[in-house]
């Protein structure tokens, strides 16, 4: 999770800085705004939010998987994988995603503060600015639009993941195996897309909250943007969000199952 996130910092950046935009077609794409923070903020600006960013990733993803096989296996008690009904896997994908990130909301906030800032920010200030002017209610910000970001991009992650990836090992050709690479990657590509299609419209309501743009109340945030900028605002930064869902999900997914594997083989020598 952690060489994830930093691996794709750069581009949630940007995804952040379009979605601030409130012009209905922001004037530049992703690779302008891109070089804009270059060359007025500097190249490290990319990595603007790296520390709650790594303590979000870390801590939300790794609570969500721990969650996730629990909840799908009392979802279905008794029911072989392969077996098991799709919805099944998407509401267990889903409450494990929402019940992770409303713990680390907090993170989320931080991060968003300090991304959509043109000055340079750091963790410990911003922290505190947030807690002196709003409190505990500050750092749940956006809580709302988050979980649900969260479970609709979650339940489409880990869900379609596994979905996708019991299809392809079933299927007739040779290349997809349970612990091919070849299954990891396109069940990965596959899962980050849906991912990024669902969850873009709360993820940039999110975007607006946290980062103190709108204080109003998600329905107010949501026919704000309808009435300002059009519905297709909802879907503002949405390739970069695309990127950087699929290239996580790929980087993470592969190395979660080439570390599982290997410490399957690891209890199997030492039994």
């Amino acid at each position: 999770a952690g060489w994830s996130e930093v691996a794709t910092l750069p581009i949630d950046v940007t995804k952040v800085r379009l979605q601030m935009s409130l012009a209905a077609a922001p004037p530049s794409g992703q690779m302008g705004v891109a070089w804009g923070i270059v060359a007025n903020e500097g190249a490290s600006a990319l990595w603007k939010g790296l520390v709650p960013a790594l303590i979000r990733q870390c801590s939300y993803t790794g609570l969500s998987l721990v969650l996730y096989e629990p909840i799908r296996d009392t979802l279905a008690p008794g029911v072989a994988k392969h077996d098991m009904p799709f919805w099944k896997r998407v509401v267990a994908g889903g409450t494990a995603g929402g019940a992770s990130i409303f713990v680390m909301n907090w993170t989320d906030v931080i991060k968003t503060r300090m991304q959509s800032s043109a000055e340079p920010l750091s963790f410990g200030p911003t922290f505190r600015q947030v807690w002196n002017q709003h409190g505990l209610r500050g750092l749940w910000a956006g809580s709302i639009p988050n979980v649900a970001r969260c479970f609709v991009g979650n339940a489409a992650e880990l869900g379609c993941y596994d979905q996708f990836k019991t299809m392809l090992v079933v299927s007739p050709y040779a290349v997809f195996t349970d612990d091919a690479t070849a299954s990891h990657l396109a069940a990965s590509t596959g899962a980050g897309f849906v991912s990024s299609l669902v969850s873009a419209p709360v993820d940039v309501m999110k975007t607006r909250i946290q980062s103190g743009l709108e204080e109003q109340s998600l329905v107010k945030v949501a026919l704000n943007i309808v009435r300002r900028e059009g519905f297709l605002a909802f879907y503002k930064g949405f390739w970069p969000l695309f990127q950087r869902k699929v290239v996580w999900t790929v980087i993470f997914f592969t190395a979660y199952e080439k570390f599982r594997a290997g410490l399957s083989t690891v209890g199997r020598l030492s039994t």
